[in-house]
C-alpha cells in the first residue's frame, strides 16, 4: 500500500484501496550532488482527477512533479532512486524512451512560456513535430485543443499572430494547448498562475475543473485557497518530506498531522 507518514504513526491512504493509481511512486529520493531534497516519497495519484502538491518553498514540490517526467535527470548533477510506475509501467526501466514518456506526462511551466519565433498556430503544433509525430488533420486538432485551453474563441481570427503577443493568461492557455496536443494522459503543473492576475488566474483554474474528467492533473501550488478550490485530494511537502495526503476538504478541515495543521493556518511557511 502507498500511503504517507503521519505523526501519530497513522498511515493516510493516497487513493482508496478499490482505485487504482494512475501513477504510483515507491520510495523516492531524489538529490541535487551530495543534497537531498526528496526523502523516500509513497505516493499513489489517482486517474483522472486534481492532485495538488503544497508546502513552502524549498520542500521538494517542484522536483517531485519533474522527477515525474524525468526532467529532474537532465540537470547536472541531479539523480534518484526509488520506484514511479505509470500504469504500472517503471518509467526510469531501461526500455523507456524519455522523449516519449514526456508526450505521455506533459509540463505546463511557473511562467508561460510559447515559442518566440512562432505563430498561435505554430506554437500549439511545435510539440507535434519536436516529437516526431505524424497526424493528420492538424487544424482539426488545432482547433480542438485550443477549445480545450479555453482559447480558441479569443485567437481564431488570429492564429497568423505571433504567441508572444497574446496577454500573459491567453500565453498560458496557449501552451496548455501545446501540452495537449501531443495527446498525454498526464498533465503537470508547477505554479501555472503565480505569474498571473485574479482574472487570468480564474480562467486557468476553470480550465483545470474543465479537463480532471480527461486527464490526470497534478498541480504544483503555494495558494491553499487554491488547491483547495481544484483539487479532489492534496499532498503536503515539508523539508522533502510527505507529510500528509489526503482528500482535499479533509485536509484543510480536519489534518492528521500537527504540522500540517501549523501551515495552512499560517504558524509557518
Amino acid at each position: 500500500m502507498l500511503s504517507s507518514t503521519t505523526s501519530d504513526e497513522s498511515p493516510a491512504r493516497a487513493v482508496p484501496p478499490t482505485q487504482a493509481a494512475k501513477i504510483a511512486v515507491r520510495e523516492l529520493n531524489a538529490y541535487f550532488g551530495d543534497h537531498q531534497v526528496l526523502n523516500s516519497i509513497d505516493l499513489a495519484i489517482p486517474a483522472r482527477q486534481v492532485t495538488s502538491i503544497i508546502g513552502p518553498s524549498g520542500c521538494g514540490k517542484s522536483t517531485f512533479i519533474r522527477c515525474l517526467n524525468r526532467m529532474h535527470e537532465l540537470v547536472p548533477s541531479a539523480r534518484m532512486t526509488g520506484r514511479i510506475l505509470l500504469d504500472g509501467e517503471d518509467l526510469y526501466g531501461v526500455d523507456t524512451d524519455p522523449v516519449l514518456l514526456r508526450r505521455r506526462v506533459g509540463m505546463v511551466f511557473q511562467k508561460p512560456n510559447p515559442f518566440p519565433t512562432m505563430s498561435i498556430r505554430e506554437n500549439v503544433l511545435a510539440g507535434l513535430r519536436l516529437t516526431g509525430s505524424r497526424v493528420s488533420g492538424r487544424e482539426e486538432l488545432l482547433e480542438r485543443t485550443l477549445r480545450q485551453a479555453a482559447l480558441w474563441d479569443e485567437v481564431k481570427d488570429r492564429l497568423a499572430e505571433p504567441g508572444l503577443g497574446l496577454s500573459g493568461g491567453q500565453q498560458q492557455r496557449l501552451c496548455i494547448a501545446r501540452t495537449l496536443a501531443v495527446d498525454p494522459e498526464v498533465l503537470l503543473m508547477d505554479e501555472p498562475c503565480s505569474a498571473l492576475d485574479p482574472v487570468a488566474t480564474a480562467h486557468i483554474e476553470d480550465l483545470i475543473h474543465s479537463l480532471a474528467d480527461q486527464y490526470t492533473i497534478i498541480i504544483v501550488t503555494h495558494n491553499m485557497q487554491q488547491a483547495a478550490r481544484v483539487s479532489s485530494q492534496t499532498a503536503f511537502f515539508l523539508s522533502g518530506d510527505l507529510v500528509e495526503c489526503t482528500p482535499t476538504d479533509q485536509l484543510f478541515t480536519s489534518p492528521k498531522d500537527s504540522r500540517t495543521e501549523d501551515y495552512i493556518t499560517g504558524k509557518f511557511g
